[in-house]
């Protein structure tokens, strides 16, 4: 039998809620055959023994060392033989009918060549980045000085989440959000998978782009929904600010072309710099 979907999880010393996710993820696979491949990163051996003795089809990637976002993503998208491949956080939690209801989607719009769903927030309340537009310094400028979240219903203004597009709609948008990205595995591996440049952070937006230059359109499914408990592998991190913010200044090298070339890159790298001592700081004093 043709396995229709792979379902790739990376995991980071965050067990509990892998082990809800895979629950929910096998409840969703009713009616799909599917295989799920779970990479973790710097693996807790008693703990990967414990849910590999829960969940025996899985098929685990345990790595001594945290690889990172992206490596451990790619690793596994080498093994996936899947027609369709899905790039889930494992602190999400999905209900039944969305995996299938994205594979049909998919299977129907050959011209989208990914998509990615409306998120939630462990409170309910809807998280901005499951739909974005391309980066832009006028953008990019709106979200730093926080008037992005002011006005976040202006297409102007808010341009970094699309505000003005309603969030419970399907539309076609340029950047869906890492936590949940379906898309044709055959065009995952034709564009390499994950830029391994970006260690956490920045990746998902660059694998977007690189879908749209190769012709296929990004559709945000807004009528799907999933809950995004987000931040718990940045949490088991110290060095989590050091990965965001370098991953910010590395997009910006490679996109410099997005905010204007060699000088609007370089007004928005100082000021990532700037927020990044900020944030420095008010750790150290925390």
């Amino acid at each position: 039998m043709t396995t229709e979907l792979s379902i790739i999880i990376v995991n980071y010393r965050v067990y509990p809620y892998l082990d809800a996710c895979l629950k929910a993820v096998s409840a969703a696979l009713t009616k799909i055959n599917a295989e799920i491949i779970v990479v973790d990163n710097d693996t807790d051996k008693a703990k990967q023994i414990e849910l590999a003795h829960d969940f025996p089809t899985i098929q685990w990637i345990c790595l001594t060392q945290n690889l990172g976002f992206a490596k451990a993503n790619n690793l596994a998208l080498e093994k996936a033989v899947g027609k369709y491949i899905l790039f889930l956080n494992p602190d999400t939690s999905i209900p039944a009918n969305i995996l299938m209801d994205a594979v049909q989607y998919l299977s129907s719009n050959p011209t989208v060549g990914a998509v990615g769903v409306q998120m939630l927030d462990g409170e309910g309340r809807f998280l901005p980045e499951s739909k974005r537009d391309q980066p832009s310094l006028l953008g990019s400028f709106f979200k730093l000085t926080g008037l992005a979240t002011l006005f976040s219903n202006a297409a102007i203004f808010n341009s970094y989440a699309l505000g003005h597009l309603n969030k419970n709609q399907v539309h076609s948008v340029p950047v869906l959000a890492g936590a949940f990205i379906m898309m044709p595995t055959a065009l995952a591996q034709k564009i390499g998978g994950f830029d391994e440049s970006f260690f956490m952070y920045g990746e998902d937006i660059d694998l977007s782009l690189r879908v749209l230059h190769q012709g296929f359109e990004n559709h945000y499914l807004g009528n799907l929904t999933i809950t995004h408990y987000k931040g718990a592998s940045s949490k088991q991190d110290p060095a989590y600010l050091d990965h965001f913010y370098g991953s910010m200044i590395i997009f910006v090298n490679k996109y410099r072309h997005l905010y204007g070339g060699v000088i609007g890159a370089w007004w928005l790298k100082n000021c990532i710099r700037l927020i990044a001592w900020m944030a420095y700081f008010k750790k150290k004093i925390q």
